[in-house]
Formats: structure tokens, C-alpha cells, sequence
């Protein structure tokens, strides 16, 4: 199958990012149906679908006339085979669970078309986990996006063993067309690449915390308003090849040995869980966050990412 034989496309689980995926893939023509288990997270869904495709129209994405015609592209239910029977392409983004993935793709091999090509949104597990509860492990891949899917254009294609090469040129073509970048990981491993990436400089942001080097916020604010803005327009490859690789190696010769390496989670993290202090969702982690605080952080991000989204597209 390739690209252009894509018409009709299912994504089971309308939370955080199926929604997201869905009304992309409308606003781009695609007729959608939009799965899952929960009338009212459906309904959730309807809102969030709104309010993402005004955002897209405010930078231009999308014309006034798909704010109309892209929700209607978008059918909805709680019926899953009825959901997934026709479709040329499933996205799965339901709950971080191997053993929920791993029905749902056994029913996915039964109930789609053999030409269906079955892609899963985890973060967490291996494309070859889930190809091996299906007849059809070289259409089976890992379509890894990044929140909100609709503004940030990287999805990584992660292969497992099997998964084809024809599969994986029809994705890649497919979000090509989207205007998204897919970028391929050839081979799995734990956490892809963005989140190794993520994590490692994470890690090393935790160290400096617990060493009392630098407080969260002066953290934030180093990779806010330095290196931070410039990865947004080069990457750690091109940064280094444009300043000199004998630069970087003398750098790395003098700070690699001192960077944090633990093997070991952050007790800085452990105990900040431990003690219900997760950030937003209880209102206290690193930062303290009210209503007030909270709605404003969503609006600095969303048209942030709305701005650089406007400046790609120049």
C-alpha cells in the first residue's frame, strides 16, 4: 500500500493525543473515525477538537472553511470494530498498558483489512511487543508523537525487526503530505530517541538541583533562553559541525567525565512523588501552580508553539 491509498483512517482513544491526531488528519481531508470506550471523554474530545483547530486557523494552518468542515470529517463512537472495519490505517493511543495494547491489537488483526496498516502511539513499548499479537508484524510500526500533535510536527517512526520497508516509506510519505517531519528510527530501543534525549538532559537537570548548583526555576530559565531557542532551529549535529568539531571535543573532554551518569531514578524526584507533590494535577511539584497559573502556562505554550509552527511554515 502506499500513501495515496490512505483514505480512511481510525484512531482508537480520544484523550491527550488522539484527539489531537484525529483532527490533524481531518483538517488535512482524511475522513476519521475517532474511537472510544467513554461517551463523555468522546465529548471531551469534541470540545478539544474545537479549540485545536481554532489555534491552527489563528496561525494559518488550516482555512476558515475546515473550522467547519474537519469536525464533520471526524465521526465518533464507542463501537470499535465498527470503528476500525474499513479503515486503511489505525492509530492506536490508548492507556500506557502492555497487556490493554495487546488485545486490542489481536482485535485489530482480526477486524481490519489485510492491507491495514497498524501504528501505535506509545511512548513506552516496543513495536515488536505489539507486532507479535498480530498475523501482519510487517505493518505494524510505532507512530510516536509529541504533545500537541497538531503543533509540534516530529512523529517518529520506529521499525521493529519486521516492519517493512514499504510500510515505512508509506508513512513517511503520508505525514510528508501532512506537513509533518517523520523522522525514522531504525532500530527500537526503550524511550525511541526524543525521549532518551529528553531524559538525559533531565537527569542531568535533576543532578544540578540535588547538588544545589542552580534552583528549578534558574534550570528553566538557562534552557528557556539559551540553548533551548537555538535547538528550535538547529540540532545537536548541525550545532556542533557549525561551531567545530575540535571545539566540541575539547568541551566534551572536560565535561563528560563530570556530567551526572546514575544509573539510579533522582530521590530529588522519589521523594517529591512520594510525598503527592506531582506538579499541576496537585497543585505543587517544582513550582506552585494554581488555576490562575496553570491556565496561563497552557496559553505561554500553546502560542509559543503557535509561533514557531508560523515560522516553519515561512
Amino acid at each position: 500500500m502506499r500513501a495515496r491509498d490512505i483514505q480512511r483512517i481510525a484512531v482508537v482513544g480520544a484523550g491527550l493525543m488522539g484527539h489531537g491526531i484525529a483532527l490533524e488528519f481531518a483538517a488535512n481531508g482524511y475522513d476519521v473515525r475517532l474511537h472510544d470506550r467513554d461517551e463523555a471523554q468522546l465529548e471531551r474530545a469534541r470540545g478539544s477538537i474545537a479549540e485545536g483547530l481554532d489555534q491552527l486557523a489563528e496561525i494559518g494552518r488550516v482555512s476558515p472553511a475546515a473550522l467547519t468542515s474537519a469536525p464533520e470529517r471526524i465521526a465518533m463512537g464507542t463501537d470499535l470494530c465498527a470503528t476500525v472495519t474499513n479503515a486503511d490505517l489505525v492509530i492506536e493511543a490508548v492507556t500506557e498498558d502492555l497487556d490493554v495494547k495487546l488485545a486490542l491489537f489481536h482485535g485489530l488483526d482480526r477486524w481490519t483489512a489485510p492491507r491495514a496498516i497498524l501504528a501505535s502511539n506509545t511512548s513506552t513499548f516496543l513495536p515488536s511487543q505489539l507486532a507479535a499479537a498480530t498475523q501482519r508484524p510487517d505493518q505494524v510500526l510505532v507512530t510516536h508523537y509529541f504533545n500537541p500533535p497538531y503543533l509540534l510536527p516530529l512523529v517518529e517512526l520506529v521499525r521493529g525487526p519486521h516492519t517493512s520497508d514499504e510500510t515505512i516509506e508509506t508513512m513517511r510519505d503520508l505525514y510528508q503530505r501532512l506537513g509533518k517531519a517523520p523522522a525514522v528510527v531504525q532500530k527500537e530501543v526503550p524511550g525511541f530517541v526524543g525521549n532518551r534525549l529528553h531524559m538525559a538532559l533531565y537527569r542531568e537537570a535533576l543532578a544540578i538541583v540535588a547538588a544545589g548548583i542552580a534552583s528549578p526555576e534558574d534550570v528553566d530559565i538557562i534552557v528557556k533562553t539559551g540553548f533551548g531557542r537555538k535547538l528550535g532551529v538547529v540540532g545537536p549535529f548541525e550545532l556542533s559541525d557549525s561551531s567545530g568539531l575540535d571545539v566540541f571535543l575539547a568541551v566534551t573532554e572536560r565535561l563528560f567525565p563530570v556530567i551526572d551518569a546514575s544509573r539510579e531514578v533522582s530521590p530529588l524526584l522519589r521523594d517529591r512523588v512520594a510525598r503527592g507533590e506531582l506538579g499541576v494535577k496537585s497543585g505543587t511539584g517544582f513550582y506552585h501552580w494554581t488555576p490562575e497559573v496553570i491556565a496561563a502556562l497552557k496559553q505561554r505554550m500553546g502560542q509559543g508553539l503557535a509561533v514557531i509552527a508560523r515560522l516553519s511554515d515561512d
